[in-house]
């Protein structure tokens, strides 16, 4: 919660610039019909962003319309995939229930990359930091989420990579018949794991994909004790959790999606 009650003249002040970043030229009375503020209050938050060089009169077309010098606002913004910051809530929301931690991925290249993860929300966190971890395809279960749900055309081209690496983890790929078995039973299943045989052996992964469509966005897993979830029936539990998990942060993408100009 914030410490103070919020400055309504910069909340008004900030509508009103991203409502008129929306379109090229906004004329106060559909500004006013966007936002809802009296057209004086417009009128003065517009002479007042000129005055600070933000947004220009655009005489020509009866209206005004932003400068370059919005594009300096987002200089501090390194942005992270939408499907970061749509999971990011979620994420968080999902150990405050479940206790585990669970890691966001995405694909690069012939790996996933942890991008996002809740191991300082965790009390029980196997491990103390994963973020930027590379992990591979076939063997970690946010690798393998991905590559068994990715449309098959792109599966083809990623397991042809991998089956040219000389890592031993990537090898597999090179038994491709092999490989296409265990990823249709993880589609099958709903879900992928870690196999048992890949360390750490005191803990294992559960992971499902963030799909839009045919696409996978990201895959998001919980990391857990094996002492703790000891049978599969157990890991299985958290199947279902983690797909409602996915399922919110896809429909939260497509509303940010909806909201960016």
């Amino acid at each position: 919660m914030p410490s103070y009650r919020p400055v309504e003249a910069v909340v008004r002040a900030l509508a009103l610039l991203a409502e008129l970043n929306r379109h090229k030229v906004g004329t106060v009375a559909a500004l006013h019909a966007a936002t809802g503020l009296p057209k004086p209050t417009i009128v003065r938050l517009l002479e007042t962003l000129i005055a600070r060089g933000y947004v220009v009169a655009d005489v020509r077309n009866g209206g005004y319309q932003v400068t370059s010098l919005v594009q300096s606002l987002s200089c501090g913004f390194h942005s992270d995939p939408l499907v970061v910051e749509a999971g990011r809530p979620w994420l968080i929301e999902f150990t405050r229930r479940h206790r585990w931690p669970v890691s966001m991925a995405l694909l690069d290249h012939d790996a996933v990359v942890v991008r996002f993860s809740t191991i300082p929300d965790s009390p029980v966190s196997p491990f103390h930091a994963t973020i930027n971890m590379r992990l591979h395809l076939l063997t970690r279960a946010l690798g393998r989420a991905y590559l068994a749900f990715c449309p098959e055309d792109e599966r083809d081209v990623i397991l042809g990579m991998l089956a040219r690496s000389t890592h031993a983890e990537d090898r597999p790929a090179r038994r491709r018949k092999d490989v296409l078995r265990v990823l249709a039973s993880i589609r099958t299943q709903g879900y992928a794991t870690r196999p048992a045989r890949i360390a750490p052996s005191t803990s294992s992964t559960i992971a499902v994909p963030i799909m839009r469509g045919d696409q996978v966005l990201a895959t998001v897993g919980m990391t857990y004790f094996r002492s703790a979830l000891p049978t599969s029936r157990d890991v299985a539990r958290f199947a279902a959790p983690l797909q409602q998990l996915a399922g919110h942060v896809a429909r939260t993408v497509g509303q940010l999606e909806r909201q960016r100009p």
